[in-house]
């Protein structure tokens, strides 16, 4: 009895339904049928687990074999398309914008405004330990040196009204204001006690201006270092702590080398020993304020900032050493003594200036510090409250 071609279900068998294969239709037969082998066919060759045998050379030795027959890949160094991104500034425009001062301008109005102020405190002295001629002097030099200050501050601004303007509100937060309302009131003190010392009017009167100005110096010689600290320029700003002992000492050492050139032997020995005093207060708080600026102090070690340091502290240094050793022996020393220190001064304050324009020229000196500053930030702040994670409760 033959089997129906359909099943139970009124569906055709499997031989009914498979149709003739691949060989039976005039396809070539493969190897495990007794065709011929499969490279012979047309088809890549075959290795010994049956599979396709893959050309090393073919490939251009992207494949390579590992222990027990497999393949791995091998590693290349890894091709970007986009290169490593380095950050220079925001759409072409640098991070501060560079003012248009002038060395000279900024320059003189921080060197003038210390000297005149580190000037008057010595002329004080002078006046009160019995030396007329150092005083009168120092009284001559604070005025001048006051009177070019602001005249340099002025010529930057381009206009005069500007500097009045300053005048109008008195602002205890801004170093501008107030430093504004310091020239405003040393000025004529200074000037009404050289004018009383020079005519010899008004003796009482000389000396009160004397007192007040020599009050005021201080603030005068160190003021300008709180101003430039109080911008984003980090140089200046990151400085901040150490920059006016910088400026003090710096105006310290200028107004004794000014009294070593303009007074006698016998009256220079405040003045040696004021120089001696300025030299280490600046060149302390200088290195002081280097090693704490960590990669900022790079702009007061390179370029025209570090050789203007560099030569500010051989000039101070060898000043205040040769003042010290052979200032009251020698009037030619002396005087070469005190243009060293003066000269080493104006190198400081041309050296910080400068120093501030290379800062704000590379965009380095903002962006690293405050990543740093940033990144200890959180670092601390994680120590915290990791503590106060395993603090017993």
């Amino acid at each position: 009895m033959t089997e129906p071609p359909h099943d139970d279900n009124g569906h055709p068998r499997d031989e009914e339904r498979a149709g003739p294969s691949y060989e039976e239709r005039g396809g070539p037969r493969n190897e495990k049928h007794g065709g011929p082998p499969n490279e012979e066919r047309g088809g890549p060759p075959k290795d010994e687990h049956g599979g396709p045998q893959r050309d090393e050379q073919r490939d251009g030795g992207r494949h390579a074999r590992r222990d027990g027959g497999r393949r791995r890949r091998k590693r290349r160094g890894e091709q970007t398309v986009v290169p490593e991104p380095e950050f220079t500034s925001y759409y072409g425009k640098p991070i501060l914008n560079t003012p248009g001062w002038k060395p000279l301008n900024i320059g003189g109005y921080f060197f003038l405004g210390g000297l005149a102020g580190a000037g008057s405190v010595l002329a004080a002295g002078a006046r009160l330990t019995g030396r007329p001629v150092t005083a009168r002097a120092m009284k001559i030099s604070a005025t001048v040196s006051i009177a070019g200050s602001a005249a340099a501050l002025i010529h930057d601004l381009g206009r005069p009204a500007r500097f009045g303007n300053m005048l109008r509100v008195l602002k205890p937060t801004s170093p501008m204001s107030v430093g504004s309302w310091l020239l405003a009131a040393y000025g004529p003190l200074s000037g009404i006690a050289a004018a009383s010392d020079v005519t010899g009017l008004l003796p009482r009167t000389g000396d009160a201006a004397t007192c007040g100005a020599a009050l005021l110096g201080p603030a005068v010689a160190t003021y300008t270092a709180v101003l430039a600290a109080d911008t984003a320029v980090p140089a200046w700003h990151d400085g901040y702590r150490e920059l006016p002992f910088v400026f003090a000492g710096s105006a310290t050492a200028a107004a004794a080398g000014t009294a070593l050139m303009t007074g006698p032997l016998r009256e220079n020995s405040p003045a040696r020993y004021a120089a001696l005093f300025g030299t280490a207060l600046e060149t302390a708080a200088r290195h002081r304020m280097e090693s704490r600026l960590g990669m900022v102090a790079e702009t007061y070690r390179t370029g025209t900032a570090g050789r203007l340091m560099r030569s500010a502290e051989a000039l101070t240094v060898g000043g205040a050493l040769t003042a010290a050793v052979a200032g009251g022996r020698s009037r030619l020393l002396a005087a070469v003594s005190g243009a060293a220190l003066v000269a080493g001064s104006v190198c400081t304050r041309l050296g910080v200036f400068h120093a501030g324009r290379a800062a704000m020229a590379d965009p380095k000196y903002t962006v690293v510090p405050q990543r740093e500053r940033l990144r200890a930030r959180e670092e601390a702040a994680y120590g915290r409250q990791r503590r106060s994670d395993v603090a017993p409760s």
